[in-house]
């Protein structure tokens, strides 16, 4: 079976965006040269990126015209399948890069169905709405969490409030110059 993996950005208060909607606690892409290579070898990991509309548009303004001298990762990220989770977007361009399937309805049934499929592992960036449903649906096998060195004071919370309590089990972490952290968890211990 195929993991899925949430790779969210927080800030250190918990806060998936800030009170007016805004990514700004987020260190600039120069800030963040420490990862790049680590993250082109996890992307081999990789084979299917879902993405809720609204971050599809904030990507699509900005992944499939980076460039590799710039942004190492664009052409391994910009190559892998995507589909987006939309009733109201009819297509889902992406440059000169093969276009993101749209997909409205259910998306816990179709993220079910894609986790038994055959493949590597999927992630999903972003798309808090979405992930939250996942969270909730207990479809999320790996989070990996960036926290920013940031307070913002409230806004978005990653994390739903709680349905029931659940232990996670910390796989990995790397501390970094510029104050972020980086955690990997996986779900352990359900108790309802």
């Amino acid at each position: 079976m195929r993991k899925l993996i949430a790779e969210e950005w927080i800030s250190l208060d918990g806060y998936a965006e800030d009170a007016k909607g805004q990514l700004d606690f987020f260190p600039s892409s120069d800030e963040n040269r420490y990862a790049d290579e680590q993250q082109l070898k996890f992307l081999e990991t990789i084979d299917t990126i879902l993405l809720g509309r609204k971050t599809y548009e904030l990507f699509v303004d900005f992944w499939p015209t980076a460039t590799t001298d710039k942004e190492m990762i664009a052409d391994k990220l910009n190559s892998i399948p995507k589909l987006v989770f939309s009733s109201t977007l009819k297509s889902a361009p992406w440059g000169r890069w093969p276009e993101a399937k749209i997909v409205s309805g259910d998306a816990i049934s179709k993220i079910k169905e894609l986790k038994q499929g055959s493949g590597k592992d999927i992630i999903i960036w972003g798309s808090i709405s979405l992930t939250q449903a996942l969270i909730k649906a207990n479809l999320i096998d790996l989070y990996k969490i960036r926290i920013c060195p940031t307070l913002v004071g409230g806004g978005k919370a990653l994390f739903p409030a709680a349905v029931e309590y659940n232990s996670m089990k910390l796989v990995e972490q790397n501390y970094h110059k510029n104050g972020l952290i980086s955690a990997s968890f996986e779900p352990e211990l359900k108790v309802s």
